[in-house]
């Protein structure tokens, strides 16, 4: 499950529209806004390395942070929209909601597959092909799981693993209705080559002997 929420710390930002965004850019700054909670939004600013690096950590989307700007109170945020520089790519603004620990959400949780020496199909040479690398689950802010891990044990060539063959954690469900597949194992394409080759070979020796009939 979810470790220790991060802390998230930023500047209430003073005025508002284009041009003190525009500044708050200028000072190295990224400017965003928090809004939800029955609270009116919030203007803020977040220090663009700070910013920049946890963006490049990952997850920053599917993470709850607890956002502390001085003279508010802490409250616990998630990321809703992150705006980007056409031409760079580089972060320009950033939306945040507020969230109470028993607020649901949907979010794209990471998948691990683990004990694939215990898959016969790989110890044949078969091929994990990972369909869904991350599954959409509603969640409970509160306890955000890290990850869903995937089982290989005893899984051979051709089989598949869908999602009502994984145990996920407590709280939380897909928020597709239909088993939908996560990953499979795939015969190597050497073999599928070798198959497709033999089965040409047997149709082209069966043609040839119809043919020496015929004459």
């Amino acid at each position: 499950m979810a470790g220790e929420i991060p802390d998230l710390v930023a500047l209430e930002r003073t005025g508002t529209g284009k041009g003190a965004a525009r500044q708050a850019r200028r000072d190295g700054m990224v400017p965003g806004i928090v809004f939800g909670g029955e609270k009116d939004p919030l203007p803020i600013n977040i220090p663009f390395n700070k910013l920049f690096k946890m963006l490049k950590a990952g997850r920053f989307k599917s993470t709850l942070f607890n956002l502390q700007v001085e003279g508010q109170e802490d409250v616990r945020v998630i990321c809703r929209d992150v705006q980007r520089d056409v031409v760079k790519d580089l972060p320009t603004h950033v939306d945040f909601m507020r969230l109470r620990r028993t607020t649901k959400i949907n979010l794209f949780i990471p998948v691990e597959f683990a004990n694939e020496e215990e898959a016969p199909g790989i110890k044949r040479g078969g091929v994990l092909t990972i369909v869904r690398p991350e599954v959409e689950l509603v969640v409970t802010a509160g306890d955000i799981p890290e990850k869903i891990t995937v089982d290989l044990s005893g899984l051979m060539i051709g089989d598949s693993v869908t999602i009502s063959g994984v145990t996920l954690p407590a709280g939380t469900k897909p928020t597709i209705d239909r088993d939908f597949v996560i990953a499979t194992i795939s015969a190597p394409s050497g073999l599928s080559s070798s198959d497709d080759s033999e089965e040409g070979e047997a149709e082209g020796e069966g043609e040839e002997a119809a043919a020496g009939e015929e004459s």
